[in-house]
Parts: C-alpha cells; sequence; structure tokens
C-alpha cells in the first residue's frame, strides 16, 4: 500500500497542484485536503503548499494558522506526523508555532521570482534524507514576506541543535537572518522553506530535479514507520 500525502488547499492557495503532482511522482498517494475540513483522511503526511491564503490580509499564514484543517495538522505533528511547509506553507507553520521564527517583507520590499541555489544543511530530517549533506541544489522562489527572522537567542538554538535544513548560496536573495532558507522542528518531522521544490522535479519543466528528494525522503520515513 503506498503512503498517502495530504496537500491542503486554501483560498488563495496557488501550488496545490504542483505538490500534489510531486507527491504523484515519489510514488505516493496525494490526498486533497480543504481548509474548512479538518477531517485528515487518514492521510500520512501532509504538505502545506505555497500561495496566498486567504489573500494573506493582516499578515502572511496568520488566517490560515486558524482554518479547522489546521488544528487537526498541528495535533497531527505533536503526534510526530510529517509536515512539509513551502513558501506560504512555511509561513503559517511559524504562524501555528511548529516552527519558530516569523517571515516578513523581504529586504527591497520586492517580489522575487528567480531559481536559487541552496545548500543541504541537513539530511535527517523526514523530508532530506535522500540528499548527501552539503549537497546544492538548484529550485524556484517566489516570495515577497520570504524573510526569516527570529530573536538571536532562537537563532543561536536553531544553530547549535542543527535545525537549519536549507541555507541560501551565492547570494542571500532576500535578507533572511544567516542566510536561512528552511529550518526544521526539534524532532525534524516538520520542515518549512521558502523556495519551492515541487517545482523542481523534472528538468523539462523546472530548472533542475533537486526538489524531489524531498518527497522522495518522506515517502522512505512513512515506510519505515510501517
Amino acid at each position: 500500500m503506498s503512503a498517502r500525502i495530504g496537500v491542503i488547499t486554501f483560498p488563495g492557495t496557488l501550488d496545490d497542484g504542483d505538490a500534489a503532482r510531486a507527491v504523484t511522482y515519489a510514488g505516493a498517494e496525494s490526498v486533497a485536503l480543504w481548509h474548512a475540513d479538518d477531517d485528515l483522511h487518514g492521510v500520512d503526511a501532509v504538505v502545506v503548499p505555497g500561495g496566498f491564503s486567504y489573500g494573506d490580509y493582516l499578515r502572511a499564514g496568520v488566517i490560515a494558522r486558524f482554518a479547522p484543517v489546521m488544528e487537526s495538522v498541528i495535533k497531527a505533528a505533536h503526534g510526530g506526523m510529517p509536515v512539509l511547509g513551502i513558501c506560504n506553507g512555511f509561513q503559517i507553520l511559524c504562524e501555528a508555532g511548529l516552527l519558530p521564527g516569523a517571515m516578513i517583507r523581504n529586504e527591497g520590499l520586492h517580489f522575487l521570482c528567480r531559481d536559487q541555489w541552496l545548500r543541504v544543511e541537513n539530511t535527517e530530517t523526514a523530508w532530506t534524507t535522500r540528499y548527501e549533506q552539503g549537497a546544492e541544489i538548484l529550485i524556484p522562489m517566489k516570495n515577497i514576506d520570504g524573510c526569516f527572522v527570529a530573536e538571536k537567542s532562537t537563532l543561536d538554538e536553531l544553530e547549535a541543535e542543527g535545525r537549519v535544513v536549507f541555507r541560501y548560496v551565492g547570494g542571500n536573495p532576500n535578507g533572511s537572518r544567516n542566510d536561512i532558507a528552511g529550518i526544521r522542528s526539534a524532532d525534524g518531522r516538520v520542515v518549512g522553506l521558502m523556495p519551492h521544490p515541487e517545482h523542481a522535479i523534472d528538468a523539462l519543466t523546472g530548472p533542475s530535479d533537486d526538489g524531489l528528494g524531498m518527497f522522495y525522503s518522506a515517502v522512505d520515513a512513512l515506510k519505515l514507520a510501517v
């Protein structure tokens, strides 16, 4: 039986279709989850995809954090379910308290849309075991609220505990502290990043297929958990 990975759709979500496609590319079953439904339908993992949930009114991700589906995701994550937040999904996970820190407007106040090199800093999460430590991967990014910030004590803790998962290389595009592009929870089951691995799963449609490793990693983790 294949792993079942849920992909959430909020009003304003843009990348749920590509996330679902990435899940199926990795050999798992993609299950559509609706923001107003608190039933996770028995999924084994969840992807919170990118876009502009609820129009990013108030601030990015803050309204989505209170959606019924997120209440169930928070509970499941505390129980060890793998959760991946991409771009707006990362913002939502920070708002939900599943990851520390916050996302603010990019330095320069410009929307960024480009292919971005990342260095894989941690290969011991549920979403990164397929990568080699220090590997550099090329995946797209597109955001305006992509600058990761946190208290110095939080940044020090993330660095000391190896919880920085991805770091920008070749220049910091948005002013994120410590060049951080993605982080993980203490148990390594929840990961958030600003760039979009779901847009880099096939060299025909993306700059590379480097993002597919994240979804293969999740499938591997779910098989080991059986």
